[in-house]
């Protein structure tokens, strides 16, 4: 008799949508019962994850680098992804800019003077390299090739399975062919989920923190608990507006306004700094960071900065990456179809590397020197949320180069909300890759609702960072994917080479 019942129905026919917001009520109504008791296991499960699996990170990133290297320039990689007679859905500027902007996008703000100059301040390694050299290098590696290495090879192997062998757009779709059993692939859907969710969350939650804080240094004001919420409501609402229309009317567009408004800040900043300086630290950076990449990659020798920083910063890095990847990959994957394997991942794998590496060299580079002309250095850079304001206010037009940068903070943001959006819709809707709109709608509230949620609580309790401990989270989900990949990418290499 309940098995009629409409919510019955419901979760028989939508059990990845149906479990997934369960257990994020669950989790919502544990943290609100008890906050502190969460942010103390989650702080130790963390460093648990990062203390026991941080050197398998370590060796899983370079082996992904190596495993797309040797596949891209295999024969393999003539193959399309699709059909032979398949073209491209996307132009390449238009796919690189939706790539970049769901992969990085708001991160490179954050970061872009702050930590280079940390590493400038406290270099993680001694190589004989001036300490610009090794901030700029280390920076490129925990930046590059590796976390765009996680993205790439999930892009490859869920698109692989969704275009060439119809498939599901499902995480899943990479390991039916050992298994049909539904609970265990529905459990692994709803890992992804719920773990975008959080990410999402502790993106959004960090990116608003940044907007205000660039808010209240531009004008001197008290911005506070309500003006994010406010800019949380208006990031969901243009986020809404754009996975509504799809990717070719919302995510599409918004994606390449980013990369042109991005390009222009670079281009700015580049002109009025010493070009022949940055251009020649960014060669010998990268030189450096291409010769030193095994040694960086397994930290060894002179190249292992030491098991606290390796825990503060690679390994933090290498799971959040990890944590991202499912989404992340799976939305390239998306945007993907028609092209080659080949240039998916070189594509994927070089092209915004290169571009977050010239990033950092001219924003690292530019704030070494002014720390030079100061003659001391008292922290002016150290906030990570106004860093790159405080950065500004040694150059011509702060105020306009602030509010373009805020802008851009924002639509950054849509961009990393519109198509997560699109591919929860995708997980909940049965691996639909234009999933029904009113999954879009679901995840749009679902996203909304929990950031605000967690901004709140975070303010009710100051002396718990709610949004940090969202993004330790992802430390600890991160550490199934890391394992799922290995038996992901084996299970590929039997579907290929069987086929053969």
């Amino acid at each position: 008799m309940f098995k009629t019942l409409p919510i019955f129905s419901h979760i028989k026919k939508y059990p990845v949508l149906t479990f997934s917001i369960g257990l994020l009520l669950l989790f919502a109504v544990i943290v609100f019962a008890n906050t502190i008791g969460f942010y103390n296991s989650i702080e130790q499960a963390s460093l648990w994850v990062r203390k026991w699996f941080g050197s398998f990170y370590l060796y899983l990133g370079l082996f992904c680098v190596l495993f797309i290297l040797v596949l891209a320039l295999s024969p393999f990689g003539k193959k399309k992804l699709g059909k032979p007679e398949d073209i491209p859905e996307f132009s390449r500027w238009a796919w690189i800019a939706m790539l970049y902007s769901a992969g990085m996008g708001a991160g490179i703000l954050l970061r872009a003077v702050q930590e280079p100059v940390f590493m400038q301040q406290n270099p993680p390694i001694q190589t004989g390299n001036s300490s610009e050299i090794i901030a700029l290098e280390y920076t490129f590696y925990q930046w590059g090739f590796t976390a765009w290495a996680f993205y790439g090879l999930f892009a490859l192997i869920i698109g692989y399975y969704l275009f060439s062998k119809d498939r599901p757009a499902l995480i899943s779709s990479s390991i039916q062919s050992i298994t049909k059993h539904k609970g265990t692939r529905h459990s692994i859907d709803i890992l992804a989920t719920v773990t975008t969710v959080f990410g999402l969350v502790g993106a959004v939650g960090l990116g608003t923190t940044q907007i205000n804080g660039g808010l209240n240094h531009l004008t001197q004001g008290g911005f506070g608990l309500w003006t994010t919420i406010g800019i949380t409501i208006c990031i969901a609402i243009l986020s809404f507006v754009s996975v509504w229309k799809g990717m070719h009317k919302g995510i599409k567009r918004i994606s390449t306004l980013n990369i042109w408004i991005t390009l222009g800040i670079l281009l700015f900043i580049f002109i009025q700094s010493d070009m022949t300086a940055v251009v020649s630290a960014f060669a010998k950076a990268l030189t450096h960071y291409i010769l030193d990449f095994i040694p960086l990659s397994l930290a060894i020798g002179d190249y292992n900065p030491g098991e606290a920083f390796l825990t503060d910063w690679t390994y933090y890095y290498w799971a959040f990456w990890l944590a991202w990847a499912p989404f992340t990959g799976i939305f390239i994957a998306r945007i993907s179809r028609g092209r080659t394997i080949r240039e998916l991942l070189l594509g994927v794998l070089i092209i915004p590397a290169l571009g977050t590496f010239f990033w950092f060299s001219v924003f690292g580079d530019s704030a070494f020197t002014l720390i030079d002309s100061w003659g001391n250095y008292n922290g002016q850079f150290g906030d990570v949320f106004s860093s790159i304001f405080v950065f500004f206010e040694n150059y011509p037009f702060a105020s306009i180069l602030n509010i373009v940068t805020i802008v851009l903070l924002v639509s950054f943001l849509v961009t990393s909300v519109d198509s997560a959006v699109f591919v929860l819709s995708m997980f909940t809707d049965k691996g639909n890759p234009t999933p029904k709109r009113r999954h879009r709608l679901i995840w749009s509230i679902c996203i909304a609702v929990f950031a605000i949620a967690m901004i709140l609580l975070g303010n009710a309790r100051p002396e718990i960072n709610v949004l940090v401990a969202l993004q330790k989270l992802l430390i600890i989900t991160s550490l199934p994917f890391a394992l799922f990949m290995v038996i992901m990418v084996g299970v590929f290499i039997r579907d290929i080479l069987k086929k053969k």
